[in-house]
């Protein structure tokens, strides 16, 4: 029965790595990604997706299953912010879901870009809005889906550290509809340009 036993075990145990690794990208695919990200997306992104422009975003440390998400919709199509239809619809168009993968969870594996200080009297609004929302207009707190910190939960996008200029940008595109994501086009909405721009501040101090 003992033997019996042990080798059910190590049957079982062999099923789970194999579909512990069945869900990763292979090494080619890993290698691949790694020479992309850094001889194509490099240049805009950061070899190691820490952008040094801050119209393109960081992509280190970003939540894996947003970055598949976003670059399904630039291959798609379905993401229709400027920069997206002007840059990203043409670079993620050839791109396997395999190597999307791959991407993902190379940016989602690099270290985080440490943050910048802004004016003090800023990040406390901004500080404001991010934990609390604006009630009064019907804003929620952005905390409740990007979580305390910046890092994100569940499949929403980590903020912290991200370049204020292209936080206020996509802030931007969802309050004009342009970004088509009901969700943040309900925040945006009735948020202020002032307002807009104190949160793009407060996230972009955040480690």
């Amino acid at each position: 029965m003992c033997y019996v036993l042990r080798v059910c075990i190590v049957v079982l145990l062999g099923l789970w790595f194999a579909d512990s690794r069945a869900d990763e990208p292979d090494p080619a695919a890993h290698a691949y990604a790694r020479r992309l990200a850094v001889g194509v997306c490099g240049p805009c992104h950061g070899p190691h997706g820490s952008s040094v422009q801050p119209k393109f975003p960081h992509l280190a440390a970003q939540n894996a299953n947003y970055l598949i998400a976003q670059l399904k919709n630039f291959r798609g199509q379905t993401r229709g912010d400027p920069d997206a239809i002007s840059y990203m619809w043409g670079m993620a168009g050839p791109l396997t879901d395999e190597t999307i993968d791959a991407l993902a969870a190379y940016y989602s594996s690099q270290k985080a870009v440490s943050s910048r200080v802004a004016d003090a009297t800023e990040l406390a609004r901004g500080r404001e809005i991010y934990a609390n929302g604006v009630p009064s207009d019907g804003v929620p707190a952005c905390a409740a889906c990007h979580g305390p910190d910046g890092h994100g939960l569940g499949d929403f996008p980590r903020l912290a550290g991200q370049h204020s200029q292209y936080v206020l940008k996509q802030l931007s595109s969802f309050k004009s509809n342009m970004r088509n994501v009901a969700v943040m086009h309900g925040v945006a909405q009735t948020l202020r340009v002032t307002q807009m721009r104190a949160v793009a501040a407060y996230v972009e101090s955040l480690e």
